[in-house]
């Protein structure tokens, strides 16, 4: 099937042409008639499946269509909302690809920038705005945008902005526009809440499912080194001493650990860039262009930021930390891989992160394969993969525990304090005295609770180590 097989106009296909679109993937086969339909549409998609041309192509199509009135007469006929501002973005460009022979207009309203700038565009006039909630909400209040003449609406990675808190935002914003509206939802994952905000706003959808969370990654070569704690920025030196890994992508969890592992990474010149929430947008914009046209080799990103990354050719992804979420492992390694190309996905783990590594590899349905002969291995096997109970109902241990048994019995009973200065009338010092005294006082007026003190701190390190 090609794209012209699915009724696009002529001048949209001159876009998708010059753009190198030449089969339209799956998602895109059974959105695009839909949504041309002007059916509601449900679409449950991991990224790197084609879903922004899958709504995009399809709204441009219909505005281009129902186009009436002079250019400054312009009104917002559909706004696509987004978690993050590089997302935003990423849309606003292929949107202006697509539709770059045709007569509509689009900006992105997203925050961290001037907003002046999007208040120049807005009074020129756009048909599409993609924005972020939190600035989308900023321009309402202010009065400086009206969505009441709003046809289409997307809620894109609709899971991601639950996630990030933004669900009352969107709620907020979709009561400023009108009741009958065409609604597109798009979400990797649906918990209770999306599934709610689903049934309330969609009338009569097409559901269009892509690619379950457990095949997502089938195509990418996955491997884990299960590391010592404290040697994870050294295996990613050694490991990007590969001048065959051109680009790589290294996911951290915290905002803080992102410019560590930059830092850490330009004292042994490798070329990387952070991108967080606490860049600003033109710093974030700078360092994603930088990494797209090959000047910065890492780039390393939080969660959040990453979402709306889209790098061509990007050959391997780097988890420094494990992440907590199963499906956010999935996100992560779905930026290699693209468009059915192969692509490579490396985490390092240490103990603590071992139970992450368990849920991952339960959601998609396969065991990692551990790197091995790599200067850092993991010392021991975790307590909580092993049994808990050894036959005779004692606690098992492994041999790292081992090494350092911690202390379950009471202390061994001191001599009688008539007993102290016997041995050959020699006098200790007060210092030596006072210290024995002290122990001796605080032993014999707490025999037992030392006891249960014991039991009870041995009790709470296996209890930490299951």
């Amino acid at each position: 099937m090609t794209f012209k097989d699915l009724n696009i106009i002529p001048s949209i296909m001159e876009g998708l042409n010059k753009a190198n679109y030449t089969n339209p993937t799956p998602i895109q086969e059974q959105a695009i008639p839909a949504v041309l339909a002007g059916r509601d549409l449900l679409g449950c998609a991991q990224t790197g499946t084609g879903k922004t041309a899958a709504f995009s192509v399809p709204i441009i199509q219909l505005l281009s269509e129902r186009s009436k009135g002079p250019k400054s007469a312009r009104h917002i006929r559909s706004l696509i909302l987004t978690p993050t501002r590089e997302l935003a973005i990423q849309i606003a460009d292929n949107i202006k690809v697509y539709s770059r022979y045709t007569d509509i207009r689009c900006t992105a309203i997203v925050g961290g920038v001037s907003q002046k700038v999007q208040e120049r565009a807005l009074n020129q006039g756009a048909d599409i705005i993609i924005a972020t909630p939190g600035r989308l909400n900023d321009l309402i209040n202010q009065k400086r945008i009206d969505l009441k003449m709003v046809e289409i609406l997307v809620l894109d990675e609709a899971d991601r902005m639950l996630d990030m808190g933004f669900i009352h935002d969107v709620k907020r914003i979709i009561a400023k526009m009108p009741n009958k509206k065409q609604t597109l939802f798009f979400s990797a994952t649906m918990p209770p809440e999306i599934t709610k905000m689903v049934k309330t706003l969609l009338v009569d959808p097409v559901k269009v499912e892509i690619t379950p969370v457990s095949s997502t990654v089938d195509r990418i070569e996955q491997s884990i080194y299960l590391l010592e704690n404290g040697k994870k920025q050294q295996m990613l030196n050694q490991i990007l001493e590969d001048k065959s890994i051109v680009t790589a992508l290294v996911f951290t969890r915290t905002k803080r650990g992102a410019d560590r592992v930059t830092r850490d990474l330009a004292k042994v010149n490798v070329t990387a860039q952070a991108i967080h929430g606490n860049k600003s947008q033109n710093e974030r914009q700078r360092a994603l262009n930088n990494f797209k046209s090959g000047a910065t080799r890492v780039l390393v990103a939080t969660d959040i930021a990453a979402r709306g990354i889209d790098v061509e050719e990007l050959s391997h992804v780097i988890n420094f930390n494990l992440p907590n979420i199963p499906e956010t492992y999935v996100h992560r390694i779905g930026r290699t891989g693209r468009a059915g190309k192969s692509g490579m996905a490396i985490s390092f783990c240490e103990k603590d992160e071992l139970p992450f590594l368990r849920d991952i590899e339960k959601v998609i349905k396969k065991t990692i394969p551990e790197v091995k002969g790599h200067p850092y291995p993991m010392t021991g096997v975790p307590v909580f993969e092993k049994t808990n109970k050894a036959p005779g109902g004692k606690p098992a241990f492994n041999k790292s525990s081992a090494g350092k048994p911690a202390k379950s019995k009471a202390n061994p009973a001191r001599k009688p304090k008539s007993e102290w200065f016997a041995k050959s009338g020699k006098t200790t010092s007060s210092r030596s005295n006072d210290a024995r005294s002290n122990g001796s006082r605080s032993h014999s007026s707490s025999s037992k609770p030392n006891n249960g003190s014991f039991s009870r701190s041995s009790k709470t390190r296996n209890d930490r180590a299951n």
